[in-house]
């Protein structure tokens, strides 16, 4: 899926648009392309270059990566600019250990607040994961990876605690950095039968189960991290920008 199917800034943006709405525009593709995994870590984010492939000022591209900075996805290293965040082996383990300690009580909050409709919404959101696992290619397995990571972030907005939606934004987020990094393929159906014995779980009311089968998903898509570095797209082949 290229740039403009995802935001169709060039054509739509209207000329007076604030730079504040370019920086969040800019800010959002870039945080899309790093958490399908089509930016890896460590890639420059070179101010000039974000600048010219989305024809604005360095000043405009430069709030849209301190954006990124704040979310934990970019880092910024003096004298040498801005690149895509390059977690540590620690770090990996630290932001799983936080989804540990959070998604058992957002699943607790959930199991009060869940309802029929809310089921249906999720088995739905479950169709398409497996559609996503039924098809081939790179794409597919972009938006496979996306409909995972949404499921979780669905959870968070049943609970009902906007906090915890923040938290858990990021916790998707930069896991799907870690997954970039270290993540080995295959994981992903186990994911997708494990994303539905949760929800049987929580249809039938029981949060603790659904809790430990939470704790035991999140410890599978730990367990798949093998350390292993791997190659990914330059900035402008990430972006589909020609």
């Amino acid at each position: 899926m290229n740039i403009s199917e995802k935001i169709n800034f060039t054509d739509t943006a209207p000329e007076d648009r604030s730079q504040e709405d370019r920086s969040m525009a800019i800010r959002e593709s870039l945080r899309n392309a790093i958490i399908d995994r089509r930016l890896a870590p460590g890639t420059k984010l070179s101010e000039s270059e974000v600048g010219s492939l989305f024809d604005v000022s360095r000043t405009v591209a430069r709030a849209a990566l301190q954006m990124l900075a704040f979310e934990g996805l970019v880092k910024t290293e003096r004298n040498r600019g801005a690149f895509v965040s390059n977690p540590s082996p620690e770090e990996a383990r630290q932001i799983f250990a936080s989804r540990r300690l959070i998604e058992p009580g957002i699943v607790a909050a959930a199991v009060e607040r869940i309802t029929p409709e809310d089921i249906a919404r999720f088995r739905r959101q479950l169709d398409e994961e497996q559609r996503y696992l039924n098809e081939r290619g790179p794409a597919a397995r972009r938006a496979e990876i996306k409909a995972s990571g949404d499921f979780h972030l669905m959870l968070a907005s049943v609970a009902g605690n906007v906090i915890l939606q923040r938290f858990m934004d990021e916790l998707v987020a930069r896991s799907s950095l870690v997954i970039a990094l270290y993540g080995r393929s295959g994981v992903s159906s186990c994911g997708h039968s494990e994303h539905t014995a949760v929800l049987d779980a929580l249809e039938k009311g029981d949060g603790e189960r659904a809790a430990k089968l939470m704790i035991h998903h999140i410890d599978h898509i730990e367990a798949d991290l093998d350390l292993q570095l791997k190659q990914g797209s330059g900035l402008k082949d990430a972006l589909s920008l020609a």
